[in-house]
């Protein structure tokens, strides 16, 4: 933090304040309202037991991974489409947003594929057995939401280009409400339904991500400013060097997103190694930090829009404006919800479990107590991964994928993960360890990803006045 304020004008940055949460808060509503969807499932998943949860958990785990890469490839039509934007091309925005509806369709159909072609990884993985019984059957029929997802992503990606960023907030919070009813309806049972279990969440999960991307398609599709997008499609239209261009971009993005998620997947894993209990208040603590790091994400969005359109209008001076009063933005929001987790540790985990229930009182306890420990390291990894976000979108905006692909590998898998392994394995830490090894891998990214970016925009800004 200090690093990055000593690089800034207060007076200078906060002025874009306004503006910045402008067009965040609709991003940022609609990354809470999507992450809902997992926190719903676990709550009411939780109710169920700790051995449900931890199956969810589990299941969700291989379908985070594929959903990682997804949405981090769908990341590349925004910064093209807010380039072309700011340059007033029309056409190139078409383009842009045709072929990557395209792409983004094939690959959500693929990664359903291959998740279901991975489920007999997961004996692999030294879960426990009743954990393994459930896990299974949940995660082929959550799989084939990855489907609608994917190829709402590129809706998505394309309206943020435009700086439209209300919409995908629209189209998510509707799914949530669709989410929470069916979610009702399925798990416990009414009516005509049977009680179906964790069952019910999957299917749950997968009707409403459906009713995301008809209701995103119609919301766009109507608003006149932009059913010129839509006209004139055609595959006799697709062109092999636009299609390079977003996959040139969207490969390594994607790899970005995975090597994070991976990270967080395997402490999944690890923390289902050392027992239910501990998987599952891993599990909590990681719904309570996602949530959270979804306003981060918001505001790296918020810099990869404004970036691309800096750089379409070749203005680097007023680029690294904007793109630091967001990081300045982003650490202040992160302090907040550090002291939020550190002065709420004990109480928020009570919310994912029934308290109530003496046949699993033991484990409820242990859960209780492991979940709290985890939340105060996540309080302190909030600044570190709100940081590295926030300045991953600017150089997403920057279209530099690269090197930054190489940062984020070596944080989250030379430093991150040996450290977790090591910490919750092999001493007596256990998943405080593994959360440990992933604040030490955040920090890693943070430090260096911004460093490239200050190297970066240091050499445009210089070539501009020679």
């Amino acid at each position: 933090m200090f690093f990055i304020l000593k690089t800034m004008s207060w007076q200078s940055y906060r002025k874009e304040f306004t503006y910045n949460i402008q067009l965040a808060y609709p991003v940022i509503l609609g990354m809470v309202g999507h992450t809902l969807i997992g926190i719903v499932d676990n709550i009411m998943v939780g109710r169920l037991g700790s051995t449900e949860l931890a199956a969810v958990s589990l299941g969700n785990s291989l379908i985070f991974v594929a959903m990682s890469l997804g949405i981090g490839f769908s990341t590349a039509l925004t910064p093209l489409i807010a380039q072309a934007d700011a340059s007033g091309d029309t056409q190139q925005i078409r383009t842009y947003f045709q072929h990557g509806w395209i792409l983004c369709t094939l690959l959500g159909w693929l990664l359903f594929g291959l998740v279901v072609l991975s489920v007999p990884l997961l004996t692999l993985l030294e879960q426990p057995a009743e954990v393994l019984v459930l896990a299974e059957p949940f995660l082929i029929q959550v799989a084939f939401s990855l489907v609608p997802l994917i190829m709402y992503q590129a809706y998505k990606q394309f309206a943020d280009g435009l700086s439209l960023t209300k919409y995908s907030m629209y189209a998510i919070l509707l799914a949530n409400v669709v989410h929470i009813i069916l979610n009702y309806i399925f798990i416990y049972g009414w009516w005509i339904f049977p009680k179906m279990g964790i069952q019910g969440a999957a299917l749950g999960t997968v009707l409403s991500r459906i009713a995301m991307l008809v209701f995103m398609h119609v919301l766009l599709f109507r608003q006149p400013q932009l059913r010129a997008y839509f006209s004139k499609f055609h595959f006799k239209n697709l062109q092999y060097r636009v299609a390079k261009q977003i996959v040139d971009l969207g490969i390594p993005s994607a790899l970005q997103m995975l090597f994070e998620v991976v990270l967080f997947t395997a402490a999944i894993w690890l923390c289902g190694t050392l027992g239910k209990t501990s998987q599952a208040a891993n599990q909590i603590a990681l719904s309570l930090a996602s949530l959270t790091f979804m306003f981060a994400m918001g505001l790296s969005v918020v810099s990869m829009i404004r970036v691309g359109n800096f750089k379409g209008m070749q203005d680097y001076r007023g680029l690294v404006r904007v793109a630091r009063s967001v990081f300045l933005l982003a650490v202040l929001v992160e302090i907040v919800f550090a002291l939020f987790f550190l002065l709420f540790h004990t109480d928020l985990p009570q919310l994912f479990l029934d308290l109530d229930n003496s046949s699993e009182w033991s484990n409820t306890l242990e859960v209780l107590t492991i979940a709290s420990n985890l939340l105060i390291v996540a309080a302190f990894f909030q600044i570190s991964d709100g940081i590295q976000v926030v300045v991953l979108g600017a150089l997403r905006g920057l279209q530099d994928v690269k090197i930054p692909m190489y940062i984020t590998f070596i944080a989250y898998w030379i430093v991150g993960f040996p450290l977790s392994f090591y910490l919750g394995k092999y001493t007596a830490l256990g998943a405080v360890g593994v959360w440990i090894g992933l604040l030490a891998g955040l920090t890693f990214a943070a430090i260096f990803l911004y460093i490239r970016f200050h190297y970066l925009t240091k050499k445009l800004i210089q070539n501009t006045v020679m």
